[in-house]
């Protein structure tokens, strides 16, 4: 997979515990930044991105960060991390097991929201960062957020997540699951990367592409004639969509990560969900999408209602759950207005 262009990375020389007990050795971070940040570190903006996506967050997400954009590097430090677990450069599936001497593949250690964060946190520290004005990511990215706002509750000023929930829920982790088992059902997923988990994983993303989007979002899009027996649009488009993140992305690691997803808890071994939301500092503004069937506005509502200082806000989107990623002059509006309220 390629690593993202003009992107730093971070090579941790001591060991990194992982929240099941097992460690990872030279872990590295890859990350990216644009802008230049203030000696009081009061224009950070830190993105948290989302499963399968990348450090490089002025290309998958240009309608928010750029020149002229909500987010200009004229005015802020933006900076993403890749995940732990991906397969855009930072450690994961296809990093070299210390105690077999080959790749991890599918026996990369199980990996939580919060040794994400952690990762996070090691990398801020690295760069001397004292403080991040903004705290954003959707989805899986919106997990990291309260995450890390929950764990260094001094650090953040605005959190901004979107389409996400306190934890993950059993239609989200039921989702997640038939997807593994489709990588399972390859038979090519137990050679540990000497051979593509092609079959799998595209169709993983078909599974995962109905929780995407809606009805409304097929019957719009794919709705063929009367006439045709076969050879829909809708078939064919399923297809494009596995081929496409095959290009892009590596099945361990979307194995992996969909059990990060599942990992997501923030109340476990610290008590209630609630009595943990309302240590949250940050003033909040929570981001909800209503055609989203993944994450649905209750998720938000909730999370609105428990942080002390949030405030909720609904996305009317016609592409479900993958609306944090298109709708961008809703999203600038509405946090434009939460930042200079």
């Amino acid at each position: 997979m390629k690593i993202p262009d003009d992107s730093s990375s971070l090579n941790l020389d001591y060991p990194f515990f992982l929240e099941s007990g097992e460690e990872l050795h030279n872990v590295t971070i890859v990350y990216n930044t644009y802008g230049t940040i203030n000696d009081d570190c009061s224009n950070v903006v830190w993105v948290c991105h989302a499963l399968t996506a990348n450090s490089d967050v002025a290309d998958w997400w240009s309608g928010i960060i750029g020149k002229g954009k909500l987010f200009d590097p004229d005015k802020f430090f933006i900076i993403c991390a890749n995940i732990l677990g991906s397969c855009y450069g930072s450690t994961g599936a296809f990093s070299n097991n210390p105690v077999t001497k080959k790749k991890y593949g599918k026996d990369f250690p199980l990996l939580t929201v919060r040794d994400l964060v952690q990762a996070h946190i090691a990398l801020r520290k690295h760069l001397n960062i004292s403080s991040i004005k903004v705290l954003i990511g959707g989805s899986l990215g919106g997990q990291q957020c309260l995450e890390w706002a929950i764990t260094e509750p001094d650090i953040i000023k605005y959190l901004i997540p979107i389409a996400t929930n306190a934890y993950h829920s059993p239609w989200g982790i039921a989702w997640n699951t038939a997807q593994r088992m489709a990588l399972e059902s390859d038979s090519h997923f137990y050679s540990n990367g000497e051979q593509s988990v092609e079959k799998g994983l595209k169709t993983a993303r078909a599974i995962a592409m109905l929780s995407y989007r809606s009805y409304h979002t097929y019957y719009e899009t794919q709705k063929d004639d009367n006439n045709k027996l076969t050879d829909f649009k809708a078939d064919s488009y399923q297809r494009y969509q596995g081929e496409k993140l095959v290009r892009r992305f590596d099945a361990y690691s979307y194995y992996t990560l969909t059990k990060v997803m599942d990992s997501h808890n923030i109340g476990r071994g610290r008590g209630s969900a609630e009595s943990v939301l309302q240590s949250i500092k940050a003033k909040a503004c929570i981001i909800g999408i209503q055609s989203d069937i993944l994450f649905p506005l209750t998720e938000q509502q909730y999370l609105a209602k428990e942080i002390p200082n949030a405030e909720f806000h609904e996305i009317i989107s016609f592409y479900g759950h993958d609306g944090f990623l298109l709708e961008f002059e809703q999203i600038t509006t509405i946090i434009s207005k939460f930042l200079n309220s």
